[in-house]
């Protein structure tokens, strides 16, 4: 498999890896909370081969190999690390790869822009967390009280060992020491006494002042425009519970796969494969149309 490219966008403040030549037809990868651009690192070669294109991966803000926010870490003011990264890439119009977290703020850009988007290939992630209308208060109190503490100093192992078992213990899914390595690689700076530190802005942990309310969410699904494909792992986060379905049903035309494989299916050696090959499949046969 081909070795990704290291890349900085957005005048500096964001990371990526790009997979694929610079000329071929590019797509932007989007990861999840807490993860970064080594989500796709399994998943973009397999895509590369079968399809011919190019995968820039970027971490988030906060998140990574990229800089930290000063201000909070709102889900929709990633929508312009998105923008920022394919304004640099001169990409007008975009093909949006993403995963959990990624997803959601693939839909609200997707939503809102939508002479930006092309496709949405969405991985086991659809619209965003909500709290509604009247727990807002009780939301608000949760964010303003933590952004009042001082922020942790951030976790320190003896080596990739430790810190890989600490995020499969510590893992708000399920994931195993094997896919989670390459997430937790990149995370990871080496300190003058030899031990390993986490990158990760530890206010990515506090709570969010502010959610959208569940309608809100519903707006933004029922505004997608354009074609979108989900997978979902069979053991995923989204399944059959009454708002999932409710998501899927409000994205019109949306079409849906899953597979087996948990949350980071992507990710996940054993059905990176079968995810790469129902992208490929759905790409190619749309292509056909």
């Amino acid at each position: 498999m081909c070795e990704p490219d290291s890349l900085r966008l957005a005048g500096g403040r964001l990371a990526a890896l790009a997979w694929g030549e610079r000329e071929a037809p590019t797509w932007l990868a989007l990861h999840g909370w807490l993860d970064n651009a080594a989500s796709f690192s399994r998943l973009a070669p397999l895509l590369v081969e079968r399809l011919g294109i190019r995968v820039v991966a970027i971490d988030f803000a906060g998140h990574g190999e990229s800089a930290h926010r000063n201000g909070d870490y709102a889900l929709w003011d990633y929508c312009h690390d998105v923008l920022d990264a394919a304004d640099e890439l001169g990409l007008e119009r975009l093909t949006l790869l993403a995963h959990s977290m990624g997803a959601g703020v693939a839909c609200l850009t997707a939503a809102a822009l939508p002479e930006r988007v092309t496709r949405l290939l969405l991985i086991d992630g659809l619209g965003a967390l909500t709290t509604p209308a009247v727990e807002v208060p009780v939301q608000l109190r949760k964010g303003l009280s933590a952004a009042r503490r001082s922020v942790s100093p951030p976790p320190r192992y003896p080596d990739e060992r430790m810190a890989v078992a600490a995020r499969v213990a510590g893992g708000v899914t399920p994931i195993d020491a094997e896919t989670a390595e390459p997430l937790v690689r990149r995370n990871l700076e080496r300190l003058p006494d030899g031990h390993l530190r986490l990158r990760t802005d530890g206010r990515l942990l506090w709570p969010s002042p502010l959610r959208l309310t569940p309608e809100q969410v519903m707006a933004v699904l029922g505004a997608i425009r354009c074609p979108t494909l989900l997978i979902e792992g069979e053991n995923g986060i989204l399944g059959e519970r009454s708002a999932a379905k409710a998501a899927r049903a409000a994205v019109g035309g949306l079409v849906r796969g899953v597979l087996p494989g948990g949350h980071h299916l992507h990710l996940e050696p054993s059905s990176a494969p079968m995810v790469a090959e129902r992208l490929a499949e759905w790409i190619m046969a749309r292509d056909r149309q």
